[in-house]
């Protein structure tokens, strides 16, 4: 940890201010009705996982003379493998060490987390310009994983001593902490038990790995899908060891990511120059935030975009002299932030005015560079979608850009702007399933509990500057759209600034206000995302792992899908407007809802004709061999097209059928 900052006294008032967001959550829980929306059968079962792990890590203690901390990470890291299955985890393991390789080029000198960071940053934003070529295969990747790893195998050795003697002395230095943060770790990791099965990532996210695992290259139409040409980098990644290993890798991946952002929290609190134990708070605050968990079973860029923030934020705390890999490093990450998303380039930028503020302005030259980096990296979705479809952005802003793929409108969702007001992060806090797709405290209690410290951290010079900048942050996210998920890489930016304030304003109480945020949100936990509240990982541990009864009960057409790819099939249309979830068949799956335009339009005209004889025009048109179909909600028009064409039934799986064509017979 760095030695210690020039601090001002403390005054009893700023104790009672640190103190303020406890009554202030009691009083919410009190009066807002959100105790009616906890499940504690949920938490119940984190306890159980809680107690089992700290048995295991016990055990090792005892038998191996273990810290706690190790044991923990050794339980879960375990568990981890088990669920999202050994070769998904290696070839996670196998990808890591390849970007760590590769970003450790660019500076050697800083900690492995960042050039692990970076590293995945620079392979994300060099195959986003090679995606439309057929160079995607497995054996291509493993021969460039491996060849980093061999080319560098002396370095990583070393790198990895040094790694282990720093985490040694981390734990050291407050082991009970360290454990308790281990443990919230493990605890939100169980999200990354699930199989993929949100709403976002099994219509949009999961076709690009799917379609680089079965045709090894992306081809460039976003006439197939509306969403197809969006930012890629964080999909990109994802597709890296599903190729490999043959099967989805997300669940590990995000553990990686969730790895490197805690490590970013705790060094950023040593930048800020908090003792150990504060460093330690942060990554338990961190981990206990409810939707590090629901993030961690999805494909959502914000957990990949707190990692490359809050080590961009270090960077800016603990940036000494002008050295030029420095600056490419920073750049690096800056360009993996524009490559997920809009929203991350955001925060980016707008972390550009402390970052100028501690570093002075660099030369034009400097400035050169850093945007032909950050462009290099982050730039290739927007350049092929400018070229493509005349809209760098699509489907957003097309009442500005026009372009033929999308209706000439401003995308937007009407949900999520329910007022950018001072009452805000109360509202966020207890009634949150007006901001995001959640049940009320599914935010967690940070923005309301530790209110105190925000305040304090922007009236104490010393923290001035950073605290502004993450209050800037949080406020030019929610100022247009109200929507909390784009909030969270923000808000984990704050946590080190909040928990360093708390030991320093009241060194000898601090660790129970900080524990008692971290149970109140693991309390809450569950009401972050619909799986984790209906007992999805409880399922996961009773199936052994087994995804077929998850899917089977929650989204059967995966299941269906399944046994689909392992027959001769051409395109395979989901006929359910508002059950899209298509993405794993790549460009092959089509729909008829507002993904793909033409088919929308094709489907509303062909429903006018009740014979069903434009239906099965259509369907031939299009080249459609499978159906995914839910009988209750079949138009007429498309029950007579069915019958013209001969249709078989193939399978179900709940309430949705697999429909096969008999034309199509004998075609792939």
């Amino acid at each position: 940890m760095n030695g210690p900052a020039r601090e001002t006294a403390v005054r009893p008032w700023e104790r009672g201010l640190l103190w303020l967001g406890a009554p202030l959550c009691v009083t919410g829980l009190a009066t807002t009705g959100i105790a009616a929306q906890w499940r504690p059968g949920r938490f119940a079962e984190l306890l159980i996982l809680a107690l089992a792990s700290l048995g295991i890590a016990a055990a090792l203690r005892r038998a191996l003379r273990w810290p706690l901390a190790n044991g923990l990470a050794i339980a879960w890291l375990l568990a981890l493998v088990g669920f999202a299955g050994p070769v998904p985890f290696l070839a996670v393991a196998t990808f890591a060490l390849a970007a760590l390789a590769l970003g450790a080029l660019v500076h050697p000198g800083v900690p492995v987390a960042l050039q692990t960071a970076g590293g995945l940053a620079l392979c994300g934003g060099l195959l986003g310009w090679l995606l439309p070529l057929p160079v995607h295969h497995r054996a291509a990747y493993l021969i460039v994983c491996v060849a980093l790893i061999a080319g560098r195998r002396r370095w990583l050795r070393d790198a990895a001593s040094d790694a282990a003697a720093r985490w040694r002395d981390a734990v050291a230095s407050a082991p009970r902490p360290a454990a308790f943060a281990i443990l919230a770790l493990g605890l939100a990791s169980t999200g990354a038990w699930l199989p993929t099965l949100q709403a976002d990532d099994i219509t949009y996210h999961l076709r690009l790995p799917w379609q680089l695992l079965q045709a090894h290259r992306y081809p460039l139409d976003p006439g197939l899908h509306i969403w197809s040409m969006a930012p890629w980098l964080g999909d990109v990644l994802q597709a890296v060891p599903q190729v490999m290993a043959g099967a989805e890798a997300r669940g590990a991946l995000n553990l990686l990511w969730i790895a490197i952002t805690a490590a970013g929290v705790w060094q950023l609190a040593g930048a800020l120059h908090g003792t150990a134990r504060a460093a330690w708070y942060s990554v338990a605050l961190y981990a206990c935030l409810p939707l590090t968990a629901a993030l961690a079973g999805s494909m959502q860029t914000e957990t990949p975009t707190a990692a490359l923030l809050v080590w961009l934020a270090r960077m800016i705390v603990a940036a000494r002299g002008r050295d030029p890999r420095f600056l490419a490093l920073a750049a690096v990450l800056a360009g993996g932030l524009l490559g997920l998303k809009l929203a991350a380039a955001l925060l980016a930028l707008l972390l550009l005015p402390w970052a100028l503020w501690r570093r002075g302005l660099p030369s034009l030259r400097a400035v050169v560079a850093v945007v032909a980096i950050v462009m290099a990296i982050g730039g290739s979705s927007y350049a092929y979608a400018g070229f493509v479809a005349h809209n760098p952005v699509l489907p957003l802003f097309n009442a500005w850009f026009h372009s033929p793929y999308a209706a000439p409108v401003n995308f937007n969702d009407p949900r999520w702007h329910a007022g950018f007001d001072a009452l805000l992060p109360w509202n966020l806090t207890f009634h949150t399933e007006r901001y995001l797709e959640a049940f009320a405290g599914g935010g967690g209690f940070v923005l309301v509990a530790l209110a105190g410290a925000w305040l304090l951290a922007l009236w104490r010079r010393e923290t001035t500057a950073m605290a502004a900048t993450t209050l800037l942050l949080v406020a030019g996210l929610l100022l247009p759209m109200q929507y909390l998920r784009y909030v969270f890489p923000a808000l984990v930016l704050a946590l080190p600034l909040l928990a360093v304030i708390a030991f320093r304003i009241d060194p000898k109480r601090a660790a129970w206000l900080l524990a008692g945020v971290c149970v109140l949100n693991l309390a809450f936990q569950a009401n972050s995302f619909w799986l984790l509240r209906v007992g999805a990982v409880k399922m996961a541990v009773l199936s052994a792992g087994d995804d077929a009864p998850l899917f089977r009960e929650y989204v059967p057409e995966r299941n269906l899908i399944a046994a689909i790819r392992a027959t001769p099939h051409h395109d395979v249309l989901a006929l359910d407007p508002e059950r899209p979830y298509i993405a794993e068949l790549g460009v092959r799956g089509r729909s008829v809802s507002y993904l793909d335009r033409a088919l929308q339009r094709g489907a509303v005209d062909a429903d006018a004709v009740a014979d069903g004889a434009a239906w099965a025009a259509l369907l031939r048109r299009e080249d459609i061999s499978d159906l995914l179909v839910r009988p209750a909600r079949l138009t007429p028009a498309q029950r007579a097209g069915l019958e013209r064409l001969g249709a078989v039934q193939r399978g179900s799986e709940g309430d949705v059928q697999w429909w096969h064509l008999p034309a199509a017979e004998g075609l792939r």
